[in-house]
């Protein structure tokens, strides 16, 4: 499939406001996914001649807080944060955005997806930059390559790239834990199930589950994906490593795998 409509961004400093359009031949649903999703927007949201978002962090509901981090070419690390007013997906998304390169100012994005024929229209209204029209003016020229970039991401050309398969070990905090979980971290595993049992859904994650170690259980996990920071971020994402009770993977690639 292709992109049928390409990015665009006018920035209207008169009233501080950008107005952002790109079709994008994927359903909604997936396009959603893209943008909300802690284990994808690593996955698109930069360039290497730009800078890249290592991290992304979202309780997706009304209220809820998001933060993405990242690291410019020279080297800097940055980030931005907001929380979500409006969720209805897969066609609304409504977010605060503050952002220190912009003064901390709190300004406000909403993305709309309409299903259309070729796929999906995305808008993107971003307002609230007041009189502020230099910063108004920046991020209309940067919304246009983020949308150029989620574009890229999910046409084919991106899909087709060849895809490796990579070895999981989610190792606990302690090696007798799977004999001795509290209330809270039988929780917390539950949790865990349920993200590893959504992400078999979408085909990253080919199959995971507790291996009998005599020196103490551990998490596997056998994972495809394009290269291993699409793996890291899917591993970031899992409840387990965000507790920050001690979980941490060790991923290696596959040589080779027959399947």
């Amino acid at each position: 499939m292709a992109i049928n409509d390409g990015p665009r961004a006018i920035a209207d400093v008169s009233v501080g406001t950008i107005l952002a359009t790109v079709t994008i031949a994927v359903p909604p649903e997936r396009v959603f996914r893209a943008l909300t999703a802690d284990d994808q927007i690593p996955l698109w949201w930069g360039s290497d001649e730009l800078y890249r978002t290592t991290k992304h962090t979202a309780d997706v509901r009304p209220g809820g807080a998001w933060r993405s981090e990242g690291k410019g070419v020279d080297g800097r690390e940055f980030h931005v944060q907001g929380e979500y007013l409006k969720v209805e997906p897969p066609h609304l998304l409504v977010l605060t955005w503050k952002a220190p390169w912009d003064g901390d100012n709190v300004t406000t994005v909403t993305y709309t997806l309409e299903a259309v024929e070729a796929g999906t229209r995305l808008t993107l209204r971003h307002e609230g930059f007041g009189a502020r029209e230099g910063a108004c003016r920046d991020h209309g020229f940067g919304w246009e390559r983020v949308l150029g970039w989620l574009a890229t991401f999910l046409s084919d050309g991106v899909g087709s790239k060849p895809q490796r398969v990579f070895h999981c070990r989610l190792i606990p905090p302690r090696p007798d834990f799977a004999f001795t979980l509290t209330d809270a971290e039988k929780a917390l595993m539950k949790q865990h199930s349920d993200y590893l049992r959504g992400k078999l859904g979408e085909g990253g994650v080919i199959l995971f589950g507790p291996v009998a170690d005599p020196a103490g259980p551990w998490g596997l996990g056998i994972v495809r994906a394009n290269d291993e920071a699409a793996v890291r971020a899917l591993t970031d994402a899992d409840p387990t490593v965000r507790s920050g009770l001690g979980f941490r993977y060790e991923i290696l690639p596959m040589m080779t795998a027959v399947m």
